[in-house]
């Protein structure tokens, strides 16, 4: 026997399908506002970390348009961080570039992991390829299927680039009025990024750690006699200390 609060329950249901009315907001829109929301602290702490690195960059004495256009074109966090540190070292562009370049290699793994997330057509994949950082790429292979995978991708990726570019902006638009960063602690801001970006690899690794210390200890040996920015180069070296470099 069909109960009477079902019944009524059911034609309610298809009379709000008929007038176009629904009961809840639509499937996709749930999901997609989820991730936004998970997002939106690494979001935050990217614009955090853009306003450093606009605002040291300027306040170091280079022009507003490098960090800008370096943050829209390169796009990658730690390799901008490490070559202007270079520069501001005195080191010349050609080292600047090579250690970004370097430090930036590990994305073509990340590609890799990516690829079926990017969806069809060459500039789909250009713009998708352009995304890939470390954040994005954890996030989005952290969904438990495709479609959402795709999806956390495409909203993490988009609004990080968004946040840090703005951030890198501000900064960089603020820098000259902040004149000494030291006053601040944000010339603290490049060791203190790139020790967080190595420090989850630190702790759970012991390869790593050896590695890590065996360049470090190569590029304190070798700072007093070599140009700024070669020291981060031989710190590679330390790769050869890993276990899995060896075999």
């Amino acid at each position: 026997m069909r109960s009477p609060h079902r019944t009524s329950h059911r034609t309610g249901h298809q009379a709000s399908l008929r007038t176009g009315h629904r009961t809840g907001p639509p499937p996709n829109t749930r999901p997609r506002a989820s991730l936004a929301r998970d997002s939106s602290l690494v979001w935050l702490a990217s614009g955090v970390v853009g306003v450093s690195f606009g605002a040291v960059s300027v306040a170091g004495g280079l022009p507003v348009w490098v960090p800008v256009l370096m943050s829209l074109v390169v796009y990658a966090g730690s390799a901008q961080f490490s070559a202007v540190g270079v520069l501001l070292a005195g080191g010349g562009p050609l080292a600047a570039a090579a250690t970004g370049l370097l430090l930036n290699t590990r994305t073509a793994a990340f590609s890799l992991a990516v690829a079926d997330l990017l969806g069809p057509g060459r500039a789909t994949r250009l713009l998708g390829a352009h995304l890939v950082t470390d954040e994005t790429v954890a996030f989005a292979l952290a969904q438990p299927d495709p479609a959402r995978r795709r999806a956390a991708f495409w909203i993490s990726g988009l609004g990080l680039f968004a946040v840090w570019n703005a951030g890198v902006l501000i900064g960089a638009l603020a820098g000259t009025a902040l004149g000494d960063t030291a006053r601040y602690g944000l010339d603290a801001a490049f060791p203190a990024v790139l020790v967080a970006l190595v420090l989850p690899s630190l702790r759970k690794d012991a390869g790593v750690r050896r590695s890590a210390l065996l360049g470090a200890a190569i590029a304190l040996a070798v700072t007093p006699a070599v140009p700024a920015g070669v020291p981060v180069l031989l710190a590679l070296l330390g790769l050869f200390a890993h276990p899995g470099v060896r075999r």
